[in-house]
C-alpha cells in the first residue's frame, strides 16, 4: 500500500472557512479538500435541497425528447422502454415506465438478454418493437453508440430517444433526441449523472410540462439512489442531492420491491454502502444469472405477496452468482500462475466456459490480488466477450482504443469497460494490451494507494467530530469517508486476530497516553506481529461507531498499519 497525504489547504483558507462556519480547523480542512470553500457551498453540502437540482431543459435535446413523447401520447402510439440489464439499466426502465404508466397506458418494457443479445440496443430488440407495433423506443443507460441499430429502427418507422451517460463515439446515432451530458455539444452543468439520473431528468422535464413539482417525483428517488451507488459515479453535485433524498425514501417509504429485499435484513437504517452491497447485487443477479426483466418486475411490483415471490427467486440467483464468481476467480488466479504472468502489467485471462454474467465481478476480484488493468474473457456465441476493470488513475477505455485494430466492439468508462473480439484475435489483443499499458502506465499506479486527508492526534477524536463527519454522507467517489493517519500508536495488550482463521485484527489503542480507543482492521490479521508486545506503529483509519449489546462507542476502522 502507498500512503499518500493529500495536500493541506493554506492556513488562510482553513481559518477563513473555519470562522465562516464556526467549525474546527480540521473540519474546514476536510471541506476544502472536497471542493467546499465558502458558506454557501457548505450550506448546500450539509443541507441538500431538491431545489439545488438543475433545470432539465439545460440538457441538449431535452425539449425535443419531451415533445416527441407528448406527440406519441397524443397519437396513441405504443412506447417501448428499453434498458441495459444491470442495476443502472433496470432501475432506469422501472423509473421511466412506472412514471409514464401513471398517466398513459400504452407502455411496455424491454431488457435485452445478456447471452443472446448482449449489451445495449440489439437488432432483436428493434424487431420486437416492430412486431408488437411500437413506434417510439426510449433507450436508457445505452444507445449512444448504437448507430446501426438506430438506423435499422428508422427504416422500420421506429424513433429513438436515447438517455445515456457513456462517452459517445465520433458520430452520434440518428435518433430523435440524445440526452447525454458527455456529448461535446451539451452544455448541461453536471456531466457525472448515471443512466437512471438522466432518466430522472427526463421525468423531471415531463413533470414540469404536466404542472407537477419536484415533490411529486420524490417516490422515484429510491431507484435513482440505488443506481448512483451501484454505478460508482461521483457522489458530488446533483448525484449527492439525488442520493441523499433517495436514501430517505429507502429508509422511510421504499417501493414494494425494495421492501421485499430490505425486510429480510435486520438493519434499522440503510446507508449508501448497504445499498451497494445488499440491494444492488440482488438486482444485478437477475440479469447475470437469468434475465434482467425479473429485476424490472420486482422494482415495479405493487403487490407485496407477488414481490416476495420475485424477491425469493432473485435471492436464489444471487446465491448462485456468489458461488460461481468465487469458483471462476480461483480458476482465473490459477491460470495467471500457470502462465507465469504474475509480474505483467496486465491480467488477461480466458476460458470458454466461464459464465458471462459474472466475468465483471471476477475482473474486480482479480485486481484485489494483482493490482493492475484486468480483462476476463469468455465465449459468447461465435465471439469472445470480456469485462475490463482498471486501477485508480489509469484510463482503461483509452488503453482499449489503442488496441482497436484487435477489437470488434467496445464501450464503457475510465475504470470499467466491455468488449467483444473474434477468437483468432485474442492472442494478438492480449499482447497489444500488455504493450499499450506497459508503455503508458505510471508504475506507481500498480501499487494500491490510500489517500489520507489529514494526520491527527487522538485528542482530536471526539464524538462531536464523528457526528459532524456523519453529516458528510452519503459517501462515494469525490466525497469519500475522511481517512486519517496516526503516529506513535500502541496496543494496550489486547491485540488479537478474530474471524475465520484470525483474518481480522482487533485492537485497543493509545497514543501518548490518550485513549484507549477500540480499533478493528478487516483482513489485517496478518499484521498482528507488527502491533504485539506493545511495539509503536502508525495506522491509517476512518472513524466509525461500534454498537455492541446496545452500547455505542467510537472506534477506528483500520485501513493499513506499519
Amino acid at each position: 500500500m502507498r500512503w499518500t497525504i493529500k495536500p493541506k489547504p493554506t492556513q488562510t483558507d482553513i481559518d477563513a472557512l473555519s470562522e465562516a462556519l464556526h467549525v474546527e480547523g480540521l473540519i474546514a480542512q476536510l471541506l476544502i479538500q472536497r471542493g467546499i470553500t465558502n458558506y454557501d457551498e457548505a450550506k448546500k453540502f450539509f443541507r441538500p435541497q431538491l431545489s439545488d437540482l438543475h433545470d432539465p431543459f439545460l440538457m441538449k435535446d431535452m425539449d425535443v425528447a419531451v415533445n416527441r413523447i407528448q406527440t406519441a401520447i397524443a397519437n396513441n402510439e405504443n412506447i417501448l422502454i428499453y434498458g441495459d440489464y444491470d442495476v443502472d439499466g433496470t432501475t432506469s426502465v422501472a423509473l421511466i415506465s412506472s412514471y409514464i404508466l401513471g398517466y398513459y397506458p400504452n407502455v411496455a418494457t424491454y431488457i435485452p438478454d445478456r447471452y443472446t443479445e448482449g449489451y445495449g440496443v440489439s437488432f432483436q430488440g428493434v424487431d420486437f418493437a416492430e412486431d408488437n407495433g411500437f413506434t417510439l423506443i426510449i433507450a436508457l443507460d445505452c444507445g449512444v453508440k448504437a448507430i446501426d441499430k438506430v438506423a435499422y429502427a428508422k427504416k422500420k418507422g421506429i424513433d429513438f430517444i436515447i438517455c445515456d451517460h457513456h462517452r459517445p463515439g465520433e458520430n452520434l446515432p440518428d435518433a430523435v433526441a440524445i440526452l447525454d451530458p458527455k456529448r461535446e455539444d451539451c452544455q448541461y452543468p453536471y456531466d457525472e449523472l448515471c443512466g437512471c439520473g438522466i432518466g430522472f431528468k427526463l421525468i423531471q422535464a415531463l413533470a414540469a410540462h404536466r404542472g407537477e413539482t419536484i415533490d411529486h417525483l420524490t417516490p422515484y428517488l429510491d431507484l435513482v439512489a440505488t443506481a448512483i451507488g451501484a454505478d460508482i459515479v461521483p457522489m458530488t453535485g446533483e448525484n449527492r442531492v439525488l442520493a441523499h433524498f433517495g436514501l430517505q425514501v429507502i429508509n422511510s417509504n421504499p417501493r414494494i420491491g425494495f421492501k421485499a429485499i430490505i425486510d429480510k435484513i435486520k438493519k434499522p437504517k440503510l446507508t449508501i454502502t448497504d445499498v451497494v452491497f445488499i440491494i444492488a447485487p440482488r438486482i444485478n443477479a437477475a440479469g447475470r444469472m437469468d434475465h434482467g426483466q425479473h429485476a424490472v418486475n420486482l422494482l415495479t411490483e405493487t403487490d407485496m405477496e407477488r414481490a416476495k415471490i420475485v424477491a425469493a427467486k432473485i435471492e436464489k440467483f444471487n446465491i448462485d452468482r456468489r458461488s460461481l464468481d468465487n469458483e471462476i476467480t480461483q480458476e482465473a488466479l490459477l491460470q495467471i500462475r500457470e502462465n507465469n504472468e504474475e509480474e505483467r502489467f496486465t491480467s488477461v485471462v480466458y476460458h470458454e466456459t466461464w459464465h458471462k454474467g459474472v466475468i465483471g465481478i471476477v475482473a474486480s476480484r482479480l485486481t484485489e490480488t494483482y493490482y493492475r488493468p484486468t480483462l476476463v474473457f469468455t465465449k459468447s456465441g461465435t465471439k469472445l466477450a470480456a469485462s475490463a476493470r482498471s486501477v485508480k488513475g489509469f484510463d482503461v477505455y483509452n488503453a482499449l482504443q489503442g488496441c482497436a485494430d484487435c477489437i470488434e466492439q467496445f464501450g464503457g468508462h475510465k475504470y470499467a469497460a466491455g468488449l467483444t473480439l473474434l477468437e483468432e484475435q485474442f492472442e494478438a489483443f492480449k499482447a497489444q494490451f500488455e504493450k499499450v499499458v506497459s508503455e503508458s502506465i505510471d508504475p506507481n499506479l500498480l501499487t494500491p494507494e490510500i489517500a489520507i486527508d489529514a494526520q491527527i492526534g487522538f485528542h482530536q477524536i471526539t464524538p462531536k467530530l464523528l457526528r459532524i463527519i456523519g453529516r458528510f454522507t452519503p459517501f462515494g467517489p469525490g466525497n469519500l469517508a475522511p481517512v486519517f493517519m496516526g503516529d506513535h500508536l500502541m496496543d494496550t495488550g489486547y491485540a488479537k486476530g478474530v474471524g475465520e482463521n484470525g483474518a481480522h485484527l482487533k485492537l485497543s489503542v493509545t497514543q501518548h497516553g490518550v485513549g484507549p480507543v477500540g480499533a478493528i482492521g478487516f483482513n489485517l490479521g496478518g499484521k498482528l506481529p507488527l502491533v504485539s508486545q506493545r511495539k509503536p506503529f502508525s495506522a491509517v483509519f476512518s472513524l466509525d461507531e461500534n454498537e455492541w449489546k446496545g452500547n455505542v462507542s467510537l472506534q477506528l476502522k483500520l485501513r493499513d498499519l506499519r
